[in-house]
C-alpha cells in the first residue's frame, strides 16, 4: 500500500486537504459533500460566512427552511439541513457545541456515536475524524474503491469495513500519512479513474 501512495505523492504532491478554516467548517463540509462536488459545498459554506452562520450556536437556532436557502447549491438541500441539525443537536447535546472536547474522545466509541446521527455514515464520521478532529482512521469513498478493485487488489464487492482494513492493517497509524493518501486517490478518481477510466498518464499504470 505504501508503493501506491509514493508513487501517487510524486504524481501529485500535497494536496492540503481538507479545505476549511476551522474543525466546525470541516464537519459541515464533510456533511454538505455528500452527493455532491467540492465547488458546489464552496458555495454553500460561502452563504453560511456571509449570513454569519457557520457556528454551532447559530446553526443551532436557525429555521430548517432557511438554512436550507443558504445550502441549495449543495444540492438536496432540504435533506442536507435536516442532516445538518441532527449533528448539531448532537455537538450540543454531548459536547456543548465544542469540536474540541469532540475531540478529546476516543477514535471508536466517537465513531460509534457520530453513526448514530442521522444522515450520517462511515464515509462521512470518517471523514469528520480524520480531518476535522485528527484521528488516525481511514476514509474510504468510491474514488477508493473504482482504484482498488481495478487494479484487482480487492474484489468489487468488499465492504467499507473490509477496505478500511486493508489500509490499518498494512499502512503505519499516521493522520497525516491517512489525510494525504485519501486526498490523493481523490486526485486520481477525478482525473484518471473515471467511471470511464483514462489510463494514459495515470501514475498507477501499469500497477508492478
Amino acid at each position: 500500500m505504501i508503493e501506491i501512495y509514493e508513487k501517487l505523492f510524486k504524481a501529485f504532491g500535497p494536496q492540503h486537504w481538507w479545505p476549511g478554516d476551522t474543525p466546525f467548517e470541516i464537519a459541515v463540509g464533510a456533511i454538505l459533500t455528500q452527493n455532491t462536488n467540492w465547488g458546489n459545498v464552496e458555495k454553500a459554506i460561502t452563504n453560511l460566512k456571509e449570513a454569519k452562520k457557520l457556528n454551532s450556536k447559530a446553526l443551532r437556532n436557525i429555521s430548517p427552511t432557511k438554512l436550507a436557502s443558504l445550502i441549495r447549491p449543495a444540492g438536496y438541500f432540504n435533506i442536507k439541513a435536516d442532516r445538518l441539525k441532527h449533528f448539531i443537536d448532537f455537538l450540543a447535546d454531548h459536547y456543548n457545541g465544542s469540536m474540541k472536547k469532540m475531540r478529546t474522545e476516543e477514535p471508536l466509541p466517537l465513531r460509534e456515536k457520530l453513526l448514530g446521527v442521522k444522515g450520517i455514515g462511515p464515509e462521512t464520521a470518517d471523514s469528520i475524524l480524520l480531518y476535522a478532529l485528527e484521528k488516525p482512521v481511514f476514509v474510504i469513498d468510491a474514488y477508493t474503491k473504482r482504484i482498488l478493485s481495478r487494479h484487482k487488489l480487492v474484489s468489487e464487492k468488499a465492504a467499507y469495513h473490509d477496505l478500511q482494513d486493508t489500509f490499518h492493517e498494512n499502512l503505519p497509524c499516521d493522520v497525516k500519512l491517512f489525510n494525504e493518501y485519501h486526498a490523493l486517490f481523490v486526485m486520481l478518481g477525478k482525473d484518471y479513474c473515471r467511471p470511464k477510466p483514462r489510463c494514459e498518464g495515470c501514475p498507477l499504470h501499469p500497477l508492478q
